[in-house]
């Protein structure tokens, strides 16, 4: 990209660069200094296809540059190497590279902690920007790296997108090269053992605010048939406490018949999963999630939903899409970012080269959004709902998002500190559907001697 190595040119080849495609733009307006949220075309022109939303032709960038005192930052990819086979061509040979079907998962979780081990001493790093390959299922990504890794981790990102990325460290930088096939790429912060004296401590931390509301009974998959080819899986189910065995066309119509139905909108299903997870060679142990699965449709003979990796057994539940429980999610990330405002000056300081010399005990240096690209306007009715829980307490602080086709958030979901989801009986969740994740970056002060 052309883009990219302008930046590269400017930024230096050692600053770690992510480009990506996304549905929409938050931040300042270069020419009004007005903050705006803007998606590139109507959400009801262009639907949502399993997760993924069609871009049109309007166009945005939203540029975000920084310096995290105390931190190393680096693009790690998760990469397939592909085959090469020789192929008879009329009197010579041509290489042809054939993509293996598994991506090197196990790998890409262990480049993570080796880099962060050796920048930090410890091999869970602060925080972790991801971006995953628009077709390739993300959940066994991120189940890893969820169990790999401390609670204390955050993770953000976009589930679903197309990216090139540059590394700090050239052997990372396979993009372009047609041996390699980029699945996803993640953006490590880590601690910098080696840090100036008087360097303060950076977090990051976590809100969410979803968007679906449950709706009906759980049911019981049955039948569970997995479609590698097209992505999918056909089902067919029990409704909780009943005998009788459900095809899709019975599941769907019980649905759309419930009183709080909203006609005419997505339905997914939330399968709770208890699966056994390991690294490599280590002992496996069972960690239970609850993973979002876009409806297909049903007929007589099976109920068709997104992705693989469901089981006979597992339970599930159908959501769907709600702007009330959205706005009322909104205002509790609001009080939940409030709650690190009351413990912070709220000056925010990004830029100022005497970071580590101020008096102040903590301050926010600025945030991240992640927003599902079927919010916005069309979704709420009103402008920058979104951006609100962070722009109402810190106006001030640089602030940039993304309307995406899949919203990646797992960490503490406390600013306090005080909750997180390792204590919580509840299923973990990591990726979300209609939803916004919103990242808060502070600075704590180093003690004064």
């Amino acid at each position: 990209m052309c883009e990219k190595t302008q930046l590269v040119k400017h930024l230096g080849p050692r600053t770690p660069i992510i480009l990506s495609v996304v549905h929409g733009v938050m931040g300042r307006d270069a020419l009004t200094d007005e903050f705006r949220e803007v998606k590139f075309q109507d959400h009801e022109d262009i639907g949502v296809n399993h997760g993924i939303c069609t871009c049109g032709q309007q166009s945005g960038i939203v540029l975000t540059v920084g310096y995290l005192p105390g931190l190393k930052v680096d693009a790690i990819p998760l990469l397939r190497r592909k085959e090469i086979v020789q192929v008879p061509v009329d009197d010579t040979y041509v290489d042809v590279y054939l993509a293996p079907p598994v991506p090197m998962i196990d790998q890409f979780v262990m480049d993570i902690q080796n880099y962060t081990t050796s920048v930090s001493g410890c091999a869970s790093p602060v925080g972790i920007i991801m971006f995953g390959k628009e077709d390739m299922d993300q959940k066994p990504i991120i189940e890893k790296l969820d169990y790999a890794m401390s609670m204390n981790t955050v993770f953000v990102g976009d589930e679903r997108s197309r990216f090139a990325y540059r590394s700090g460290d050239d052997l990372r930088n396979v993009c372009g090269n047609p041996a390699f096939i980029s699945d996803a790429v993640a953006l490590v912060f880590a601690s910098d053992k080696d840090k100036p004296h008087g360097t303060g401590e950076i977090q990051f931390h976590l809100a969410m605010s979803e968007g679906v509301s449950a709706i009906g009974p759980r049911h019981k998959a049955v039948s569970v048939r997995a479609n590698h080819a097209e992505g999918s899986t056909w089902l067919t189910a029990k409704r909780e406490g009943h005998h009788e065995i459900l095809d899709g066309e019975q599941i769907l119509r019980h649905i759309d018949q419930l009183e709080n139905r909203f006609p005419q909108v997505e339905l997914y299903v939330g399968v709770t999963k208890r699966r056994k997870c390991s690294i490599g060679s280590e002992k496996s142990r069972l960690i239970t999630t609850l993973a979002f699965h876009g409806i297909r449709g049903g007929d007589q003979e099976y109920l068709y939903v997104d992705g693989v990796g469901i089981k006979t057994g597992d339970y599930f539940q159908f959501y769907q899409p709600d702007h009330n429980a959205a706005l009322a999610a909104c205002r509790n990330a609001s009080e939940n970012i409030r709650n690190l405002k009351l413990n912070s000056s709220g000056k925010g300081f990004l830029g100022r080269r005497d970071v580590a010399n101020s008096i102040d005990r903590k301050e926010v240096l600025g945030g991240f959004i992640f927003s599902c690209c079927g919010r916005g306007n069309s979704f709420f009715g009103g402008l920058n709902v979104d951006s609100f829980p962070f722009f109402e307490n810190f106006p001030s602080a640089p602030l940039a998002g993304i309307f995406c086709g899949g919203e990646i958030g797992r960490g503490k979901l406390s600013m306090t500190g005080q909750e997180s989801q390792e204590e919580s009986p509840a299923e973990r969740r990591y990726l979300h559907v209609y939803s916004t994740a919103y990242l808060v970056i502070s600075y704590s002060a180093a003690p004064s001697e």
